[in-house]
Protein backbone atom coordinates (compact mmCIF):
# COMPACT_ATOMS: atom_id res chain seq x y z
CA UNK A 1 0.00 0.00 0.00
CA UNK A 2 1.16 3.61 -0.84
CA UNK A 3 2.52 5.96 1.89
CA UNK A 4 0.32 9.10 2.60
CA UNK A 5 3.15 10.68 1.40
CA UNK A 6 3.21 9.61 -2.48
CA UNK A 7 1.78 10.35 -5.27
CA UNK A 8 -1.74 8.52 -6.14
CA UNK A 9 -1.31 6.38 -9.18
CA UNK A 10 -3.21 7.57 -12.25
CA UNK A 11 -4.07 11.02 -10.61
CA UNK A 12 -4.07 14.16 -12.89
CA UNK A 13 -1.64 16.08 -10.12
CA UNK A 14 0.19 15.16 -7.47
CA UNK A 15 -1.41 15.30 -3.72
CA UNK A 16 -0.46 17.74 -1.54
CA UNK A 17 2.24 16.58 0.79
CA UNK A 18 -0.03 15.54 3.71
CA UNK A 19 2.77 16.45 5.97
CA UNK A 20 1.49 18.48 8.74
CA UNK A 21 2.30 22.51 8.47
CA UNK A 22 1.93 25.39 10.48
CA UNK A 23 -0.35 28.63 10.22
CA UNK A 24 2.46 29.90 6.99
CA UNK A 25 2.15 26.68 5.77
CA UNK A 26 6.19 25.63 6.58
CA UNK A 27 6.05 22.05 7.13
CA UNK A 28 6.19 20.26 10.25
CA UNK A 29 7.61 16.84 11.09
CA UNK A 30 5.80 14.47 10.63
CA UNK A 31 3.33 13.67 13.87
CA UNK A 32 3.50 16.99 15.16
CA UNK A 33 0.12 18.51 15.37
CA UNK A 34 -0.19 21.20 12.67
CA UNK A 35 -2.92 23.75 11.70
CA UNK A 36 -5.79 22.04 9.86
CA UNK A 37 -4.95 21.82 5.94
CA UNK A 38 -7.30 23.25 3.23
CA UNK A 39 -9.07 20.10 2.18
CA UNK A 40 -8.32 19.52 -1.91
CA UNK A 41 -10.95 19.08 -4.37
CA UNK A 42 -13.72 20.57 -2.03
CA UNK A 43 -15.83 21.94 -4.70
CA UNK A 44 -17.13 25.27 -4.29
CA UNK A 45 -18.43 27.65 -5.72
CA UNK A 46 -16.97 31.27 -6.34
CA UNK A 47 -19.06 32.90 -3.98
CA UNK A 48 -18.09 30.32 -2.00
CA UNK A 49 -13.88 30.31 -2.38
CA UNK A 50 -13.97 34.07 -1.72
CA UNK A 51 -15.75 34.05 1.60
CA UNK A 52 -13.45 30.78 2.87
CA UNK A 53 -10.19 32.17 1.55
CA UNK A 54 -11.36 35.93 3.19
CA UNK A 55 -11.38 33.80 6.36
CA UNK A 56 -8.55 32.11 6.29
CA UNK A 57 -6.93 35.66 5.57
CA UNK A 58 -8.32 37.28 8.70
CA UNK A 59 -7.16 34.25 10.42
CA UNK A 60 -4.08 35.08 9.87
CA UNK A 61 -3.49 31.91 7.51
CA UNK A 62 -2.52 32.93 3.99
CA UNK A 63 -0.74 29.76 3.07
CA UNK A 64 -4.29 28.21 3.38
CA UNK A 65 -5.99 30.79 1.51
CA UNK A 66 -3.41 31.00 -1.42
CA UNK A 67 -4.76 26.81 -1.45
CA UNK A 68 -8.79 27.39 -1.82
CA UNK A 69 -7.90 30.05 -4.35
CA UNK A 70 -5.93 28.01 -6.51
CA UNK A 71 -8.10 25.03 -6.11
CA UNK A 72 -10.78 28.08 -7.46
CA UNK A 73 -8.24 28.84 -10.27
CA UNK A 74 -8.05 25.45 -11.76
CA UNK A 75 -11.91 24.99 -11.72
CA UNK A 76 -13.21 28.73 -12.71
CA UNK A 77 -13.84 29.54 -15.98
CA UNK A 78 -10.85 30.29 -18.72
CA UNK A 79 -11.97 33.75 -19.19
CA UNK A 80 -11.27 34.25 -15.19
CA UNK A 81 -8.08 32.61 -14.99
CA UNK A 82 -5.99 35.84 -13.95
CA UNK A 83 -8.38 36.95 -11.61
CA UNK A 84 -7.82 33.94 -9.80
CA UNK A 85 -4.32 34.07 -10.22
CA UNK A 86 -3.85 37.08 -8.88
CA UNK A 87 -5.90 36.94 -5.88
CA UNK A 88 -3.86 33.07 -5.25
CA UNK A 89 -0.49 35.31 -5.92
CA UNK A 90 -1.77 38.06 -3.49
CA UNK A 91 -2.43 35.37 -0.93
CA UNK A 92 1.33 33.81 -1.59
CA UNK A 93 2.41 37.14 -0.95
CA UNK A 94 1.35 37.71 2.26
CA UNK A 95 2.70 33.80 2.79
CA UNK A 96 5.95 35.21 2.30
CA UNK A 97 6.06 38.18 3.61
CA UNK A 98 5.06 36.60 6.66
CA UNK A 99 7.78 34.35 6.50
CA UNK A 100 10.20 36.97 6.01
CA UNK A 101 10.93 36.84 2.96
CA UNK A 102 10.11 40.42 2.02
CA UNK A 103 11.41 40.50 -1.62
CA UNK A 104 9.53 37.71 -2.75
CA UNK A 105 6.42 38.87 -1.20
CA UNK A 106 6.23 42.33 -2.75
CA UNK A 107 6.99 40.46 -6.20
CA UNK A 108 4.11 38.25 -5.84
CA UNK A 109 1.87 40.66 -4.69
CA UNK A 110 2.45 43.17 -6.98
CA UNK A 111 1.78 40.50 -9.76
CA UNK A 112 -1.33 39.38 -7.98
CA UNK A 113 -2.56 43.23 -8.10
CA UNK A 114 -1.41 43.48 -11.58
CA UNK A 115 -3.52 40.37 -12.73
CA UNK A 116 -6.58 41.93 -11.18
CA UNK A 117 -6.29 44.75 -13.10
CA UNK A 118 -7.80 43.63 -16.14
CA UNK A 119 -10.84 42.58 -14.01
CA UNK A 120 -11.73 46.18 -12.27
CA UNK A 121 -14.20 47.47 -14.44
CA UNK A 122 -16.46 44.45 -14.88
CA UNK A 123 -16.44 43.74 -10.59
CA UNK A 124 -16.48 40.01 -10.84
CA UNK A 125 -18.53 38.34 -8.17
CA UNK A 126 -19.06 42.00 -6.83
CA UNK A 127 -15.34 42.12 -5.84
CA UNK A 128 -14.07 45.46 -5.16
CA UNK A 129 -10.84 44.87 -7.08
CA UNK A 130 -9.85 48.29 -7.05
CA UNK A 131 -9.85 48.63 -3.39
CA UNK A 132 -7.69 45.11 -3.48
CA UNK A 133 -5.07 46.61 -5.73
CA UNK A 134 -4.80 49.52 -3.48
CA UNK A 135 -4.46 47.46 -0.42
CA UNK A 136 -1.68 46.10 -2.46
CA UNK A 137 -0.10 48.99 -3.14
CA UNK A 138 -0.21 49.85 0.87
CA UNK A 139 0.72 46.54 1.43
CA UNK A 140 3.56 46.91 -0.66
CA UNK A 141 5.31 49.68 0.70
CA UNK A 142 4.95 48.60 4.45
CA UNK A 143 6.50 45.31 3.53
CA UNK A 144 9.11 47.39 1.29
CA UNK A 145 9.77 50.03 4.62
CA UNK A 146 10.50 46.80 6.56
CA UNK A 147 7.44 46.83 8.71
CA UNK A 148 7.12 43.90 10.97
CA UNK A 149 4.05 41.84 8.55
CA UNK A 150 0.96 40.93 10.00
CA UNK A 151 -0.98 42.43 7.58
CA UNK A 152 -4.76 43.00 7.62
CA UNK A 153 -6.63 40.82 4.48
CA UNK A 154 -7.39 42.51 1.28
CA UNK A 155 -10.84 43.13 1.30
CA UNK A 156 -12.75 40.32 -0.11
CA UNK A 157 -16.64 41.00 -0.51
CA UNK A 158 -16.55 42.33 2.51
CA UNK A 159 -21.00 42.58 2.82
CA UNK A 160 -20.95 38.57 1.32
CA UNK A 161 -18.60 38.13 4.60
CA UNK A 162 -20.87 39.44 6.87
CA UNK A 163 -23.67 38.07 5.61
CA UNK A 164 -22.33 34.83 5.63
CA UNK A 165 -21.68 35.44 9.78
CA UNK A 166 -25.38 36.61 10.35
Amino acid sequence: MADARTRQSGSARPRRNTRPRDALGRPLPYGTVGVGEQPEGISRTAQESLIEAHRLLGDGHPFHAHEVLEDAWKAQPDVERELWRGLAQIAVGITHAARGNAVGGVRLIERGAANLAPYVATRPYGLDLAAVIEWSDHAVAQIGRGTPVRLEPPPLLPNAVDDART
